[in-house]
Protein backbone atom coordinates (compact mmCIF):
# COMPACT_ATOMS: atom_id res chain seq x y z
CA UNK A 1 0.00 0.00 0.00
CA UNK A 2 0.95 3.41 -0.59
CA UNK A 3 2.44 5.47 2.65
CA UNK A 4 3.03 2.59 5.44
CA UNK A 5 0.29 2.61 8.34
CA UNK A 6 3.00 3.39 10.71
CA UNK A 7 4.13 6.57 8.18
CA UNK A 8 0.90 7.86 8.43
CA UNK A 9 0.74 7.62 12.41
CA UNK A 10 3.89 9.57 12.20
CA UNK A 11 3.15 11.97 10.13
CA UNK A 12 -0.24 13.03 9.88
CA UNK A 13 -1.00 14.33 13.31
CA UNK A 14 2.14 17.01 13.36
CA UNK A 15 1.14 17.63 9.38
CA UNK A 16 -0.56 20.96 9.78
CA UNK A 17 1.79 22.44 12.29
CA UNK A 18 4.83 21.15 9.92
CA UNK A 19 3.47 22.70 7.07
CA UNK A 20 2.20 26.22 8.83
CA UNK A 21 6.24 26.01 10.47
CA UNK A 22 8.13 25.13 6.92
CA UNK A 23 5.65 26.29 4.26
CA UNK A 24 4.54 23.82 1.39
CA UNK A 25 5.61 22.43 -0.95
CA UNK A 26 7.79 20.10 0.48
CA UNK A 27 9.25 16.74 0.28
CA UNK A 28 9.45 14.62 4.25
CA UNK A 29 10.97 11.61 4.48
CA UNK A 30 10.56 8.97 7.62
CA UNK A 31 13.55 8.16 8.97
CA UNK A 32 12.27 4.81 10.78
CA UNK A 33 10.76 3.45 7.55
CA UNK A 34 13.65 4.10 5.39
CA UNK A 35 15.77 2.13 8.81
CA UNK A 36 13.05 -0.35 8.78
CA UNK A 37 13.15 -1.32 4.89
CA UNK A 38 17.22 -1.39 5.34
CA UNK A 39 17.04 -3.90 8.05
CA UNK A 40 14.15 -6.07 6.40
CA UNK A 41 16.36 -6.26 3.01
CA UNK A 42 19.16 -7.20 4.80
CA UNK A 43 17.74 -9.88 7.11
CA UNK A 44 15.64 -11.73 3.94
CA UNK A 45 19.02 -12.43 2.41
CA UNK A 46 21.10 -13.00 5.98
CA UNK A 47 21.61 -16.60 4.72
CA UNK A 48 23.43 -15.80 1.70
CA UNK A 49 27.44 -15.86 2.35
CA UNK A 50 28.15 -12.91 1.69
CA UNK A 51 25.50 -10.18 0.96
CA UNK A 52 25.44 -6.28 0.93
CA UNK A 53 23.45 -3.40 -0.31
CA UNK A 54 24.72 -0.74 -2.82
CA UNK A 55 21.43 2.18 -1.91
CA UNK A 56 21.26 3.79 -5.77
CA UNK A 57 22.33 7.66 -4.76
CA UNK A 58 20.15 8.75 -7.65
CA UNK A 59 17.08 7.75 -5.77
CA UNK A 60 17.58 10.32 -3.40
CA UNK A 61 20.82 12.37 -3.18
CA UNK A 62 20.74 13.71 -0.01
CA UNK A 63 23.56 13.59 2.81
CA UNK A 64 21.13 13.12 5.40
CA UNK A 65 19.32 10.00 3.98
CA UNK A 66 23.14 8.71 2.91
CA UNK A 67 24.22 8.59 6.15
CA UNK A 68 21.27 6.90 7.61
CA UNK A 69 21.76 4.16 4.94
CA UNK A 70 25.15 4.44 5.42
CA UNK A 71 24.68 3.35 9.74
CA UNK A 72 22.63 0.64 8.33
CA UNK A 73 25.55 -1.04 6.90
CA UNK A 74 24.57 -0.47 3.27
CA UNK A 75 26.68 0.93 0.10
CA UNK A 76 26.52 3.22 -2.33
CA UNK A 77 25.60 2.92 -6.28
CA UNK A 78 27.14 6.20 -7.74
CA UNK A 79 26.73 7.11 -11.54
CA UNK A 80 28.66 10.62 -11.66
CA UNK A 81 31.13 12.78 -9.69
CA UNK A 82 28.47 14.38 -7.52
CA UNK A 83 27.36 11.05 -6.50
CA UNK A 84 30.83 9.88 -5.66
CA UNK A 85 31.42 13.00 -3.59
CA UNK A 86 28.05 12.61 -1.57
CA UNK A 87 29.06 8.97 -0.78
CA UNK A 88 32.53 9.69 0.83
CA UNK A 89 31.17 12.84 2.42
CA UNK A 90 29.06 9.79 4.08
CA UNK A 91 31.82 8.31 5.06
CA UNK A 92 31.56 4.91 2.39
CA UNK A 93 35.33 3.22 2.13
CA UNK A 94 36.30 2.51 -1.64
CA UNK A 95 34.14 -1.05 -0.88
CA UNK A 96 31.00 0.37 -0.09
CA UNK A 97 30.85 2.40 -3.23
CA UNK A 98 30.00 0.89 -6.55
CA UNK A 99 30.72 3.01 -9.93
CA UNK A 100 28.25 2.66 -12.72
CA UNK A 101 28.56 4.75 -14.98
CA UNK A 102 27.79 4.87 -18.92
CA UNK A 103 29.36 7.24 -21.79
CA UNK A 104 31.48 7.88 -19.16
CA UNK A 105 34.24 10.73 -19.35
CA UNK A 106 37.84 10.70 -18.46
CA UNK A 107 37.16 13.04 -16.16
CA UNK A 108 34.96 10.88 -14.44
CA UNK A 109 37.51 8.01 -14.43
CA UNK A 110 40.33 9.99 -12.58
CA UNK A 111 37.88 10.94 -9.79
CA UNK A 112 36.52 7.28 -9.38
CA UNK A 113 40.01 6.74 -8.89
CA UNK A 114 40.66 9.44 -6.01
CA UNK A 115 40.62 9.45 -3.05
CA UNK A 116 40.96 5.96 -2.15
CA UNK A 117 38.92 4.56 -5.39
CA UNK A 118 35.92 2.43 -5.81
CA UNK A 119 34.31 -0.78 -7.31
CA UNK A 120 34.34 0.15 -10.67
CA UNK A 121 31.68 -1.16 -13.39
CA UNK A 122 32.83 -0.92 -16.91
CA UNK A 123 29.37 -0.30 -18.89
CA UNK A 124 32.06 -0.47 -22.26
CA UNK A 125 34.79 -2.75 -23.38
CA UNK A 126 36.34 0.26 -24.74
CA UNK A 127 36.44 1.71 -21.08
CA UNK A 128 39.36 -0.70 -20.24
CA UNK A 129 42.08 1.08 -22.30
CA UNK A 130 40.99 4.29 -20.64
CA UNK A 131 41.40 3.66 -17.07
CA UNK A 132 43.99 6.16 -15.67
CA UNK A 133 45.47 3.29 -13.60
CA UNK A 134 44.81 -0.62 -13.41
CA UNK A 135 42.53 -1.63 -10.81
CA UNK A 136 42.72 -4.74 -8.63
CA UNK A 137 39.11 -5.27 -9.12
CA UNK A 138 36.59 -4.51 -12.02
CA UNK A 139 32.76 -5.75 -13.45
CA UNK A 140 31.20 -5.73 -16.39
CA UNK A 141 28.03 -4.58 -16.92
CA UNK A 142 26.04 -6.95 -18.89
CA UNK A 143 22.92 -6.46 -21.44
CA UNK A 144 21.40 -9.57 -21.93
CA UNK A 145 19.91 -8.13 -25.39
CA UNK A 146 16.81 -10.20 -27.11
CA UNK A 147 17.64 -13.12 -24.44
CA UNK A 148 15.43 -11.19 -21.76
CA UNK A 149 12.61 -8.65 -21.52
CA UNK A 150 12.92 -5.22 -19.81
CA UNK A 151 9.92 -2.82 -19.37
CA UNK A 152 8.81 0.67 -20.03
CA UNK A 153 10.88 2.45 -17.58
CA UNK A 154 13.96 1.02 -18.72
CA UNK A 155 13.44 -0.42 -21.96
CA UNK A 156 13.94 -3.47 -24.06
CA UNK A 157 17.69 -4.41 -23.03
CA UNK A 158 18.23 -5.12 -27.19
CA UNK A 159 17.59 -1.36 -27.14
CA UNK A 160 19.38 -0.12 -24.59
CA UNK A 161 22.25 2.16 -24.48
CA UNK A 162 23.48 0.01 -21.31
CA UNK A 163 25.82 -2.79 -21.31
CA UNK A 164 28.03 -5.27 -22.54
CA UNK A 165 26.55 -8.03 -24.84
CA UNK A 166 26.32 -11.75 -24.51
CA UNK A 167 29.00 -12.21 -27.33
CA UNK A 168 31.29 -9.30 -26.05
CA UNK A 169 31.70 -11.06 -22.45
CA UNK A 170 34.16 -13.48 -22.63
CA UNK A 171 36.09 -10.98 -24.81
CA UNK A 172 35.99 -8.36 -22.01
CA UNK A 173 37.19 -10.35 -19.15
CA UNK A 174 39.74 -12.06 -21.27
CA UNK A 175 41.35 -8.76 -22.04
CA UNK A 176 40.94 -7.61 -18.88
CA UNK A 177 42.80 -10.41 -17.57
CA UNK A 178 45.39 -10.04 -19.97
CA UNK A 179 46.01 -6.78 -19.02
CA UNK A 180 46.90 -7.86 -15.27
CA UNK A 181 43.61 -7.18 -13.54
CA UNK A 182 42.81 -10.50 -11.09
CA UNK A 183 39.52 -10.07 -9.30
CA UNK A 184 36.53 -9.47 -11.12
CA UNK A 185 32.61 -9.24 -10.55
CA UNK A 186 29.73 -8.79 -13.26
CA UNK A 187 26.71 -6.96 -13.11
CA UNK A 188 23.62 -6.23 -15.10
CA UNK A 189 20.24 -4.02 -14.31
CA UNK A 190 17.56 -4.63 -17.02
CA UNK A 191 14.22 -3.61 -15.51
CA UNK A 192 12.94 -0.98 -13.23
CA UNK A 193 10.48 -1.43 -10.59
CA UNK A 194 9.48 -5.01 -11.22
CA UNK A 195 7.14 -6.43 -8.23
CA UNK A 196 7.40 -10.13 -9.76
CA UNK A 197 10.36 -11.54 -7.85
CA UNK A 198 10.49 -14.66 -10.52
CA UNK A 199 11.71 -11.92 -12.71
CA UNK A 200 14.88 -11.06 -9.90
CA UNK A 201 15.13 -14.98 -9.22
CA UNK A 202 15.56 -15.75 -13.18
CA UNK A 203 18.00 -12.83 -13.18
CA UNK A 204 20.47 -14.02 -10.57
CA UNK A 205 19.89 -17.55 -12.29
CA UNK A 206 21.38 -16.24 -15.70
CA UNK A 207 24.20 -14.24 -13.62
CA UNK A 208 25.46 -17.87 -12.55
CA UNK A 209 25.10 -19.42 -15.84
CA UNK A 210 27.98 -16.44 -16.97
CA UNK A 211 29.79 -16.85 -13.78
CA UNK A 212 29.99 -20.78 -14.74
CA UNK A 213 31.31 -19.90 -18.31
CA UNK A 214 34.04 -17.59 -16.94
CA UNK A 215 34.98 -20.13 -14.27
CA UNK A 216 34.90 -23.22 -17.23
CA UNK A 217 36.18 -20.89 -20.13
CA UNK A 218 39.02 -18.53 -18.69
CA UNK A 219 39.95 -19.74 -15.09
CA UNK A 220 38.16 -17.24 -13.96
CA UNK A 221 36.21 -16.82 -10.37
CA UNK A 222 33.65 -14.19 -10.09
CA UNK A 223 34.25 -12.81 -6.69
CA UNK A 224 30.58 -10.97 -6.53
CA UNK A 225 27.85 -10.72 -8.91
CA UNK A 226 25.69 -7.86 -9.08
CA UNK A 227 21.45 -8.41 -9.65
CA UNK A 228 21.26 -4.12 -10.05
CA UNK A 229 18.40 -2.60 -8.65
CA UNK A 230 14.55 -2.82 -10.35
CA UNK A 231 12.69 -3.77 -7.05
CA UNK A 232 9.11 -2.55 -7.42
CA UNK A 233 6.96 -0.92 -4.99
CA UNK A 234 2.79 -0.91 -5.13
CA UNK A 235 2.18 2.49 -6.26
CA UNK A 236 -1.80 2.07 -6.33
CA UNK A 237 -3.10 0.77 -3.39
CA UNK A 238 -4.58 -2.52 -5.32
CA UNK A 239 -1.47 -3.55 -6.15
CA UNK A 240 0.67 -6.59 -4.70
CA UNK A 241 3.51 -6.01 -3.15
CA UNK A 242 6.84 -7.58 -3.80
CA UNK A 243 7.27 -10.94 -2.02
CA UNK A 244 10.90 -10.35 -0.70
CA UNK A 245 11.22 -13.42 1.65
CA UNK A 246 10.10 -15.73 -1.75
CA UNK A 247 12.92 -13.77 -3.79
CA UNK A 248 15.43 -14.19 -0.68
CA UNK A 249 15.20 -17.48 -0.14
CA UNK A 250 15.08 -19.00 -3.88
CA UNK A 251 18.47 -16.64 -4.58
CA UNK A 252 19.50 -18.05 -1.93
CA UNK A 253 18.91 -21.59 -2.74
CA UNK A 254 20.36 -20.57 -5.92
CA UNK A 255 23.93 -19.71 -4.83
CA UNK A 256 24.58 -23.06 -2.08
CA UNK A 257 23.27 -24.46 -5.11
CA UNK A 258 25.72 -23.00 -7.49
CA UNK A 259 28.60 -23.65 -4.76
CA UNK A 260 27.77 -27.22 -4.56
CA UNK A 261 28.56 -27.47 -8.03
CA UNK A 262 31.44 -25.14 -8.28
CA UNK A 263 33.57 -25.10 -5.44
CA UNK A 264 33.14 -21.03 -4.94
CA UNK A 265 30.32 -18.62 -4.28
CA UNK A 266 30.22 -15.11 -5.33
CA UNK A 267 29.15 -12.40 -3.28
CA UNK A 268 25.60 -11.21 -4.04
CA UNK A 269 25.22 -7.37 -4.65
CA UNK A 270 21.77 -5.59 -4.77
CA UNK A 271 21.16 -1.58 -5.83
CA UNK A 272 17.88 -1.12 -5.02
CA UNK A 273 17.16 2.96 -4.46
CA UNK A 274 13.39 2.98 -4.94
CA UNK A 275 12.65 -0.22 -2.72
CA UNK A 276 14.25 1.48 0.21
CA UNK A 277 13.45 5.22 0.42
CA UNK A 278 10.35 5.02 -2.15
CA UNK A 279 7.53 4.46 0.41
CA UNK A 280 9.28 6.20 2.62
CA UNK A 281 8.71 9.88 1.32
CA UNK A 282 5.56 11.96 0.37
CA UNK A 283 5.43 15.59 -0.78
CA UNK A 284 3.10 17.64 0.56
CA UNK A 285 1.56 20.38 -1.21
CA UNK A 286 -1.40 23.23 -0.60
CA UNK A 287 -4.49 23.94 -3.19
CA UNK A 288 -4.09 27.53 -3.83
CA UNK A 289 -6.69 27.68 -7.11
CA UNK A 290 -9.79 26.14 -8.49
CA UNK A 291 -10.62 26.11 -11.92
CA UNK A 292 -13.86 24.81 -13.88
CA UNK A 293 -13.39 24.86 -17.67
CA UNK A 294 -13.52 22.31 -19.81
CA UNK A 295 -12.85 20.15 -16.45
CA UNK A 296 -12.45 20.59 -13.05
CA UNK A 297 -8.69 21.62 -12.10
CA UNK A 298 -7.19 21.44 -8.72
CA UNK A 299 -4.30 24.21 -8.63
CA UNK A 300 -1.37 23.21 -6.23
CA UNK A 301 1.48 25.31 -5.32
CA UNK A 302 4.31 22.12 -6.09
CA UNK A 303 4.85 21.95 -10.15
CA UNK A 304 6.17 18.89 -11.72
CA UNK A 305 9.47 20.49 -11.21
CA UNK A 306 9.19 18.97 -7.97
CA UNK A 307 7.44 15.68 -8.97
CA UNK A 308 8.47 14.85 -12.91
CA UNK A 309 7.61 10.87 -12.92
CA UNK A 310 3.90 11.80 -13.56
CA UNK A 311 4.48 14.03 -16.51
CA UNK A 312 7.49 11.92 -17.58
CA UNK A 313 6.43 8.60 -17.18
CA UNK A 314 2.41 8.62 -17.10
CA UNK A 315 3.53 7.10 -13.74
CA UNK A 316 0.65 6.78 -11.38
CA UNK A 317 1.34 8.83 -7.52
CA UNK A 318 -1.68 7.85 -4.66
CA UNK A 319 -2.73 11.53 -3.73
CA UNK A 320 -5.21 12.08 -0.31
CA UNK A 321 -6.81 15.04 1.02
CA UNK A 322 -5.79 16.10 4.25
CA UNK A 323 -8.07 14.91 6.76
CA UNK A 324 -10.48 14.08 3.95
CA UNK A 325 -12.08 10.56 2.89
CA UNK A 326 -13.78 8.31 0.77
CA UNK A 327 -17.00 8.97 3.17
CA UNK A 328 -16.90 12.97 2.38
CA UNK A 329 -18.10 14.31 -1.05
CA UNK A 330 -15.75 13.03 -4.26
CA UNK A 331 -15.25 14.97 -7.43
CA UNK A 332 -13.15 14.39 -10.79
CA UNK A 333 -10.67 16.81 -11.26
CA UNK A 334 -6.56 17.00 -12.89
CA UNK A 335 -4.69 18.36 -10.23
CA UNK A 336 -2.21 20.26 -12.05
CA UNK A 337 0.66 22.70 -10.95
CA UNK A 338 1.95 26.22 -12.64
CA UNK A 339 4.07 25.41 -15.44
CA UNK A 340 3.45 26.64 -19.09
CA UNK A 341 3.03 23.24 -20.02
CA UNK A 342 -0.21 20.66 -20.16
CA UNK A 343 1.53 17.52 -18.66
CA UNK A 344 2.54 19.66 -15.55
CA UNK A 345 -0.39 17.02 -14.13
CA UNK A 346 0.07 15.19 -10.84
CA UNK A 347 -3.71 13.01 -11.41
CA UNK A 348 -5.60 13.65 -14.52
CA UNK A 349 -9.25 12.51 -13.91
CA UNK A 350 -8.91 11.48 -10.91
CA UNK A 351 -11.43 10.90 -8.02
CA UNK A 352 -10.45 12.40 -4.90
CA UNK A 353 -12.79 14.19 -1.70
CA UNK A 354 -13.98 17.99 -2.66
CA UNK A 355 -10.98 20.28 -1.78
CA UNK A 356 -10.63 24.15 -0.98
CA UNK A 357 -8.38 26.97 -1.23
CA UNK A 358 -6.03 25.96 1.38
CA UNK A 359 -6.40 22.12 1.94
CA UNK A 360 -3.02 19.94 2.08
CA UNK A 361 -2.40 17.67 -0.33
CA UNK A 362 -0.28 14.64 0.31
CA UNK A 363 1.17 12.78 -2.55
CA UNK A 364 2.16 9.33 -2.01
CA UNK A 365 5.55 7.55 -2.88
CA UNK A 366 7.99 10.71 -3.83
CA UNK A 367 11.04 9.16 -1.76
CA UNK A 368 12.81 8.35 -4.77
CA UNK A 369 13.14 10.04 -8.17
CA UNK A 370 11.54 12.55 -6.89
CA UNK A 371 13.13 15.87 -5.76
CA UNK A 372 16.34 14.29 -7.38
CA UNK A 373 14.57 14.63 -10.60
CA UNK A 374 13.51 17.95 -10.14
CA UNK A 375 14.51 20.82 -12.42
CA UNK A 376 14.24 24.43 -13.39
CA UNK A 377 11.83 24.99 -16.26
CA UNK A 378 9.95 28.14 -16.24
CA UNK A 379 12.35 29.57 -13.27
CA UNK A 380 10.30 27.57 -10.86
CA UNK A 381 12.66 26.50 -7.46
CA UNK A 382 12.98 23.29 -6.40
CA UNK A 383 11.56 22.51 -3.27
CA UNK A 384 12.73 21.91 0.39
CA UNK A 385 13.44 18.51 2.23
CA UNK A 386 12.51 17.13 5.10
CA UNK A 387 13.65 14.26 7.85
CA UNK A 388 10.52 13.15 10.28
CA UNK A 389 12.97 11.36 12.82
CA UNK A 390 11.66 8.94 15.31
CA UNK A 391 11.08 11.05 18.14
CA UNK A 392 8.61 13.25 16.32
CA UNK A 393 11.18 16.19 15.74
CA UNK A 394 11.49 17.31 11.93
CA UNK A 395 14.77 18.57 10.36
CA UNK A 396 15.27 20.58 7.34
CA UNK A 397 17.90 18.64 5.65
CA UNK A 398 17.72 20.60 2.23
CA UNK A 399 16.49 24.40 1.92
CA UNK A 400 14.29 25.01 -1.35
CA UNK A 401 15.86 26.78 -3.99
CA UNK A 402 15.84 30.36 -4.04
CA UNK A 403 16.02 33.13 -6.83
CA UNK A 404 19.46 33.87 -5.76
CA UNK A 405 20.31 30.42 -6.63
CA UNK A 406 18.58 30.41 -9.80
CA UNK A 407 20.87 33.33 -11.09
CA UNK A 408 23.89 32.07 -9.46
CA UNK A 409 25.52 30.54 -12.60
CA UNK A 410 24.84 34.45 -13.99
CA UNK A 411 27.72 35.56 -11.73
CA UNK A 412 30.91 34.68 -13.27
CA UNK A 413 34.65 36.10 -14.42
CA UNK A 414 34.17 37.64 -17.95
CA UNK A 415 35.52 35.70 -20.44
CA UNK A 416 36.03 36.81 -23.88
CA UNK A 417 37.79 34.87 -26.58
CA UNK A 418 38.49 35.37 -29.88
CA UNK A 419 38.79 32.41 -31.62
CA UNK A 420 41.83 32.66 -34.74
CA UNK A 421 40.02 32.10 -38.07
CA UNK A 422 41.33 28.23 -39.61
CA UNK A 423 42.31 30.32 -42.96
CA UNK A 424 44.92 32.02 -40.13
CA UNK A 425 45.81 29.56 -38.53
CA UNK A 426 47.05 27.49 -41.63
CA UNK A 427 48.78 29.89 -42.60
CA UNK A 428 50.73 30.54 -39.24
CA UNK A 429 51.60 27.03 -39.38
CA UNK A 430 53.39 27.21 -42.76
CA UNK A 431 54.79 29.79 -41.87
CA UNK A 432 56.62 28.37 -39.04
CA UNK A 433 57.86 25.38 -40.97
Amino acid sequence: MPMSLGFKQRLLPLLPQIAAHYGTPFHIYDEVGIKETCRELIEAFSNVTDFKEYFAVKALPNPSILSLISEMGCGFDCSSIPELHLARQSGAASSDIMFTSNNTSSAELEVAFADGGCILNLDDLSMLNRLPHKPDLISFRYNPGDRRVGNSIIGQPIESKFGITHHQIEVAYRAAHEAGISRFGLHTMIISNERNHNYMVQTVEMLLEIAQELSSDLGIKLEFINMGGGLGIPYHPEDFPLDLKSMADAITEQLHTFCQTNGFEPRLYLESGRYITGPSGVLVTTVINRKNTYRQYVGVDASMSSLMRPAMYGAYHHIEVFEKTEADEQECVDIVGSLCENNDKFAIQRQIPATIVGDLIIIHDTGAHGHAMGFNYNGRLRPKELLLKPDGTVSLIRRQETTEDYFATLSFKPDQFYPIPADNITMTQNDTT
